[in-house]
């Protein structure tokens, strides 16, 4: 049976509240039986309700967004809210279990993938890569070349504010976006670690087993950036600072969930994992650069510093035990390897831009 038309003979408001209309969402994941009630109209009437107004804004934000490079601020900050807001029941956050009532609703994988679908069109014009022709050789240059650049890139503007004029207010807006990430970090890697076993695969483990503290939870990375926050006088509650994270951090992390979660994508992912551990000690230094600039202790800054050893590691692991070996694995898709790279790197630096230019312009209390 097909859904309910849940616009129809419902005039669209001339302006949109995109906020209650995520909290509506929210409302309707956690709602019983969702898809009975949504697919047969019948419902009882709050939900319906909250169905019909959820609807008219995500179609309101569908019909303007993603149509060129200037997508509207607005409409792209709640539609990726929308995609967090569902990838997030993939994780575990030890809170109440019914707020999974609906991870394998049909409604919700519509809603999934209605945003999906022309956000990931979109995200793959702003790139003008021609990759798919490279010779196998040629990707493994490439992937080498792009490895060297970016295990010391240069000094940016971005760079150089993080380094000598971020605030330490600025540092600590700077931690608590990061901390959306930061406090569940690689979890998504647990996605592709199942099945058969090679070298590739064990290499992998053994990257999440050190993002792991290996079982331990006092070396666990996450742990460290929770002290961090604590020292820094921040929640270290995870998700306690969504409403202060950019679009532009979501797409990222809504993209990894995308990768992650289809396994057609697995060459897409590595070669943008592979980016991630290669460029983060660079990044990283320019953190431990700004902390010691503050004076800040050794427990704010512990995490940045175990970052820059073991991702040091991390990265050639990637580089050499997984994605070199996946192009011999896979000559006629390995030029998904340097796609998955690219877009990683555009991706990660369009979110530094957005944080720099808030913590730039913001007071955090």
């Amino acid at each position: 049976m097909p859904f309910i038309d849940p616009v129809k003979n419902f005039a669209s408001p001339a302006t949109t509240d995109y906020d209650r209309a995520e909290q509506l969402f929210v409302q309707l994941l956690t709602t019983e039986n969702l898809d009975r009630q949504v697919i047969t109209n019948q419902g009882v009437q709050e939900v319906k309700l909250a169905f019909q107004e959820f609807e008219t804004a995500l179609q309101n934000a569908l019909a303007i967004s993603y149509l060129d490079r200037a997508t509207p601020e607005i409409e792209n900050r709640f539609l990726q809210r929308i995609l967090y807001r569902i990838n997030r029941l993939n994780f575990i956050w030890y809170k109440d279990l019914n707020e999974y009532t609906n991870e394998r609703s049909r409604y919700v994988q519509w809603v999934r993938d209605r945003i999906e679908e022309p956000w990931q069109v979109w995200e793959s014009a702003q790139l003008d890569l021609n990759v798919k022709d490279l010779a196998t050789n040629d990707i493994k240059a490439a992937l080498i070349a792009r490895g060297d650049v970016d295990l010391a890139p240069p000094i940016s503007a971005n760079k150089w504010y993080l380094r000598h004029e971020m605030t330490l207010e600025s540092y600590r807006y700077l931690i608590a976006i990061a901390s959306l990430d930061g406090l569940v970090e690689s979890s998504r890697l647990c996605n592709l670690l199942g099945g058969a076993s090679n070298e590739i695969q064990a290499t992998l483990i053994r990257v999440l087993l050190e993002e792991y503290g290996n079982g331990r939870l006092s070396r666990k990375h996450s742990t460290f950036f929770a002290e961090m926050m604590v020292e820094l006088d921040l929640d270290p509650t995870p998700e306690a600072y969504l409403d202060l994270v950019p679009w532009e951090v979501l797409a990222s992390i809504n993209h990894n969930f995308l990768l992650t979660q289809r396994k057609r994508n697995f060459l897409r992912y590595i070669g943008g994992f592979t980016y991630f551990e290669i460029v983060g000690p660079s990044v990283y230094q320019d953190y431990i650069a700004a902390t010691d600039r503050l004076g800040l202790s050794e427990a704010a800054k512990g995490y940045w510093e175990l970052h820059v050893k073991e991702d040091e590691r991390h990265g050639q692991w990637m580089l050499h035990n997984v994605s070199l070996p996946l192009v011999d694995m896979y000559p006629q898709q390995a030029w998904e390897l340097v796609l998955g790279y690219d877009q990683d790197k555009y991706m990660s630096d369009r979110a530094g831009n957005a944080i720099v230019k808030i913590i730039q312009n913001s007071t955090f209390n």
